[in-house]
């Protein structure tokens, strides 16, 4: 006899435990080589265990237990034959039903009557009252026939001090927060507890984005195969920012504070675990094209639960859109050890004075969370008017010309 002992590899660096979040297979299952058997949880994403032999599975681990990276979770006996698929032949005997005579329309009357007058059965016209003042028939005692609540009865009723209503019947359920929540949870008080963190504000009009999408988001979907969304424009606008006041670009480190000359960009992407902030690295150097893409597949692999470790460390500033999911205006908090992050929000229409007259345009908050220890008013303030200016502004500050040959150009069309 052969048995493997699987053990949990290491996810990454400085992961030294993961939490089993669930077996994907049964204890005595037979498993295929690279199957996934079981999905763990780390304190920075979640991952899938694939089986590293076939054989039949003995499990030594249960869901919700913490484990050592290097720790054995479970036994794979290699030298177990796989077993013949076996299909459960159904016999007529175990489909027949019994048909039921059919009642004679007298008996049917006489059933149903007697429904209908059954004790703490409800009057039509006491169902309506009672629906009205919420109250369950059960807690009314009928004064009608064969105890049958009446009118009456609805109407005198009145509840019994203390009583509880039928609609406020609740639940409560206890459940274990994940390693990956849990972990999330004490970067947030981290983040709150240690550093100065404040929020400036901005609007931006995005009429020139919309008459650009509008105008090259077909061909640039046609031509690349991914749409032209906000966030390249976003992302774009921000390394941009990010290279004019490169303090913004900072993290502190003990008494030091360490100044990046690369953009490596995490984006907040909503995924089935809880929230993901992946990396596009070095978007500086990226087209419009080039973010579309690298944003489309780590969205992918969130939502799959495929992402790595990798993937999701080294970020130097964040950028999330709570605009997807409908906020108007929030102030997010700054993703460790990064000093900053940008808030996007929904677009809303709103009147705006142009040119001495008021006009309706869709308009988006912004906002800017930054730590106040590393980075200035003057530093973040003018960070956000520069990724006002840009967006507003998108053909001649990011695409490098207003003419149709510049933009084309800049979308690779």
């Amino acid at each position: 006899m052969s048995i493997l002992e699987m053990k949990v590899p290491s996810p990454g660096e400085s992961i030294s435990e993961v939490e089993i979040a669930e077996w994907l297979v049964k204890d005595g299952d037979y498993v295929d080589k690279d199957q996934a058997i079981a999905e763990v949880d780390s304190d920075k994403a979640t991952l899938e265990l694939p089986a590293e032999e076939s054989g039949i599975i003995t499990l030594k681990a249960e869901e919700g237990d913490v484990v050592q990276v290097g720790q054995v979770v479970c036994l794979i006996d290699m030298g177990a034959e796989k077993p013949k698929a076996q299909e459960k032949k159904t016999t007529p005997k175990e489909v027949e039903t019994e048909t039921p005579k059919a009642l004679s329309n007298d008996t049917e009357k006489a059933i149903e009557k007697k429904k209908t007058y059954a004790s703490g059965t409800a009057s039509p016209a006491a169902k309506k009252i009672l629906a009205e003042k919420e109250i369950d028939a059960s807690q009314v005692k009928g004064t009608g026939k064969d105890g049958r609540i009446t009118k009456e009865d609805a109407e005198n009723y009145t509840p019994a001090m203390g009583s509880v209503p039928s609609y406020a019947n609740r639940g409560t359920e206890r459940k274990k927060l994940s390693s990956l929540r849990r972990r999330l949870a004490e970067r947030l008080v981290s983040v709150k507890n240690e550093t100065a963190m404040l929020t400036t504000f901005n609007e931006v009009d995005m009429t020139e984005i919309f008459e650009l999408r509008k105008k090259y988001k077909e061909e640039f979907k046609e031509k690349h195969g991914v749409s032209l969304g906000f966030m390249s424009f976003f992302t774009k606008a921000v390394t941009r920012a990010l290279q004019e006041y490169p303090e913004v670009n900072s993290m502190i480190d003990g008494d030091y504070k360490v100044l990046h000359d690369f953009m490596d960009i995490s984006v907040a992407v909503s995924g089935p675990k809880g929230l993901m902030v992946p990396v596009v690295r070095n978007a500086e150097m990226l087209t419009f094209r080039g973010i579309e893409q690298n944003i489309r597949d780590l969205a992918i692999k969130v939502r799959d639960n495929k992402i790595s470790i990798d993937e999701m460390t080294g970020g130097t500033f964040t950028i999330t859109n709570g605009g997807v999911f409908g906020s108007m205006l929030s102030t997010p908090i700054i993703n460790p050890p990064q000093s900053a992050i940008l808030g996007m929000h929904n677009i809303v229409e709103r009147p705006v004075v142009k040119n001495g007259g008021i006009s309706i345009a869709p308009i988006m908050y912004v906002a800017l969370s930054y730590d106040h220890r590393v980075i200035d008013g003057r530093e973040s303030v003018g960070f956000l008017v520069a990724v006002k200016e840009a967006i507003e502004n998108p053909a001649e500050i990011l695409m490098g010309g207003n003419d149709d040959s510049s933009i084309r150009r800049a979308l690779e069309l």
